[in-house]
């Protein structure tokens, strides 16, 4: 299906009066599941539909059905904190491809030129996303006696984040970090958590990144899975289903009798189970090379 049928099948919605001026129409997740099309082609159809001015987007409601147009918001209402925010969302819910200064502008109701006033750059639209959802990340004041009970609260409390908003894993670098003030804080936070120990700032620092780099690392598979899903239609479990015949044909192979002997016995795999795991296991170690610098 194209998308110009779900156009179509919309407009006719809006026609015969299913769909009225301020009422809702289907997001693009809506769209993938009614009319099982990839977020892709969901996304071009409520391009079309506003670029025929079937529809328009409001903040912190939706796409609705065109009516009188509501009083365009003043240049002085429109601020850094706006955007950003919008742009948050967005991303929450469309992935961080779809954070365009144009989607912004249309979400807001305003010109695409306005917003450049206030985020110079995408980078710098980017770096300003990344410190607003880190504010969002509450841990206390100060870290715990024990350098191990906070990093392993300050790796959960950051793999939530991460699961909020998934578009954060594969945004982030740590070979050109983003100075983003409140990520910033997070750094010193768990340096802070090894006073009392023998590490020294360098390797704290090390530390630091090491942890941060593995939740990142699971955390940069959480946005292509939600893509995976929706362009698919099916769980990992039902995807996995589909494999069978393939599984099988490996499991054949006399070369592999342990990948036989684990498909056989039953692998529970999801990303939160290898977060768990491997964090564990980081710790365990951290906590041989602490001991041995004491």
């Amino acid at each position: 299906m194209t998308y110009k049928r779900i156009v179509a099948d919309i407009r006719g919605r809006i026609e015969s009066g299913d769909l009225r001026p301020g009422d809702r129409v289907p997001s693009a997740r809506a769209m993938t599941k009614e009319w099982g099309v990839a977020i892709a082609t969901a996304i071009k159809a409520q391009q079309a539909l506003r670029d025929q001015g079937l529809t328009v987007a409001r903040p912190g409601v939706g796409t609705i059905v065109a009516g009188p147009a509501p009083r365009a918001p003043k240049q002085h209402e429109l601020s850094r904190d706006r955007i950003v925010a919008t742009a948050v969302e967005i991303a929450d819910a469309d992935g961080i491809t779809e954070v365009t200064m144009r989607r912004i502008a249309s979400t807001l109701g305003v010109a695409t030129m306005s917003l450049y006033r206030h985020v110079p750059s995408r980078d710098d639209l980017i770096q300003a996303m990344i410190d607003a959802a880190f504010d969002g990340l509450r841990l206390p004041a100060r870290p715990d006696a024990d350098w191990r009970r906070s990093l392993q609260l300050n790796a959960r409390t950051q793999w939530a984040l991460f699961q909020r908003h998934p578009w954060l894993g594969p945004t982030m670098s740590i070979t050109r970090p983003q100075l983003a003030p409140n990520a910033i804080r997070l750094s010193e936070w768990v340096m802070a958590a090894f006073d009392g120990t023998a590490l020294t700032m360098s390797e704290r620092m090390y530390i630091q990144i090491l942890f941060f780099s593995f939740v990142r690392g699971v955390a940069s598979a959480l946005e292509p899975e939600a893509v995976a899903i929706q362009d698919s239609g099916l769980t990992n479990d039902q995807w996995m289903e589909t494999q069978t015949s393939a599984l099988l044909r490996v499991m054949d192979d006399s070369r592999l009798p342990r990948f036989r002997e684990l498909a056989t016995a039953g692998f529970d795999y999801t990303l939160d189970q290898l977060f768990e795991f491997g964090l564990v296991r980081l710790l365990d170690g951290l906590a041989l090379f602490v001991d041995a610098r004491s």
